[in-house]
């Protein structure tokens, strides 16, 4: 569902920043602070008409006021006490009992991660389905001759399967990298007003509280428990960032390559690319939007780790400065995997024939007779073996 602010009129590629979108970020926030009542329930153990009372509680998400929690988000810097205000109504007699001892931190950062979490499972599946198409591509022009450029210009006689497989290279690097993220886990936040739990401590009259609640809030969300705060450690968003900016990188890279093979006539779009000014032209909507995002990902990616370098408990401006950069990365990369393997699968290859028209006469009359295939070969095995061994076990990881 598209917020009303950005519904995608300058977003090319939109679908997959829904998973990202202020309705299902506001949606994850809810499900932190369910959680944390359950967590709280752990705790002190479930029997007491209090706990059950709290338990019973489901938040209607869709009832919740959002102009109120946009106007309580700049009055406050944050939307937590807006919510948390509207939660509390919803919760009745159990009220007392909703965000007990959690800072707005707590709920933000956690409700990212969980976010997170599932955009990159999305931009996972993705990427599996492009080095599918990849891999196949690989496999089928194994033996198409082309002739590579170096600073732009004609070099040496290659085949396509062989620029197919450096391209299933960087992908499958792409997924390596956002496998030791999640491998990695997306961890819980739960710290308190300054990262030490005292409130939890002081509400339970346990030492153990947090490091309890932690863990039982962990579980309830499916998310890893790190054994500690991280607000003042933003090793798990660089983490999370940087594989998204890999994602954009792998398919940006490759994007511009599909736009100077489309100029040059070698790969084609099977559908799309209409002009307002030129209706005979095609144009490669998929490489632009690639090229693009590979673009915009680095600036996203400065802002995070600039914002890693910041002061005391909670800094003045720098967490804040994270939430729009860290959920722009996840949306570019999760638009950047399903462009690309819809790229991938419509693209149409016209290996250049030595008879054809061109500035490159020589060179392409030259490449059928010239190219090494024994050395583009072993190039494309490598890949292939590469990719088999790290394809995810899904629908698509033939070739």
């Amino acid at each position: 569902m598209a917020d009303a602010f950005d519904w995608g009129l300058l977003e090319p590629a939109a679908a997959p920043g829904a998973e990202v979108g202020d309705d299902r970020v506001l949606a994850a926030m809810v499900a932190v602070e369910e959680a944390l009542i359950g967590a709280w329930d752990d705790l002190e153990g479930g029997d007491s008409a209090s706990n059950r009372s709290a338990s019973a509680i489901a938040f209607d998400v869709d009832t919740i006021d959002r102009a109120r929690l946009v106007d309580g988000a700049r009055a406050a810097g944050v939307p937590i006490i807006a919510l948390v205000e509207q939660l509390r109504a919803q919760a009745g007699d159990a009220g007392d009992r909703v965000h007990r001892g959690a800072t707005s931190q707590d709920i933000v950062d956690t409700a990212l991660v969980l976010v997170s979490r599932d955009s990159l499972a999305r931009t996972g599946d993705a990427l599996a389905s492009a080095a599918f198409e990849l891999a196949e591509l690989t496999q089928r022009h194994r033996a198409t001759p082309v002739v590579a450029r170096t600073l732009s210009q004609p070099a040496e006689p290659t085949t396509l399967g062989a620029t197919f497989a450096s391209w299933l290279d960087t992908v499958v690097s792409a997924r390596e990298a956002l496998d030791a993220a999640t491998t990695a886990g997306f961890p819980v936040q739960l710290g308190g007003a300054v990262g030490t739990g005292a409130a939890f401590v002081r509400t339970s009259g346990r030492d153990d509280a947090p490091v309890l609640l932690r863990a039982a809030l962990a579980r309830r969300l499916g998310l890893a428990d790190p054994g500690r705060a991280w607000h003042t450690d933003r090793g798990p968003v660089l983490a999370i960032a940087d594989a998204s900016a890999r994602v954009c990188a792998a398919a940006g890279r490759i994007g511009r390559d599909l736009a100077l093979g489309a100029r040059d006539g070698v790969l084609r779009p099977a559908s799309g690319g209409g002009s307002s000014a030129m209706p005979h032209k095609q144009n490669p909507v998929d490489a632009v939007i690639l090229a693009a995002n590979g673009l915009r990902a680095p600036g996203l990616l400065a802002t995070l780790h600039a914002a890693a370098l910041s002061s005391d408990a909670r800094p003045a401006g720098e967490w804040h400065a994270e939430w729009q950069a860290w959920r722009g990365l996840l949306r570019v990369a999760a638009e950047s995997a399903e462009v690309l393997a819809h790229a991938l699968a419509d693209l149409v290859v016209e290996a250049p024939s030595p008879d054809a028209p061109g500035d490159d006469d020589a060179a392409h009359a030259d490449a059928a007779d010239l190219v090494d295939l024994a050395a583009a070969s072993a190039v494309i095995d490598a890949s292939l073996d590469r990719y088999r061994r790290t394809a995810p076990h899904s629908g698509k990881e033939r070739a």
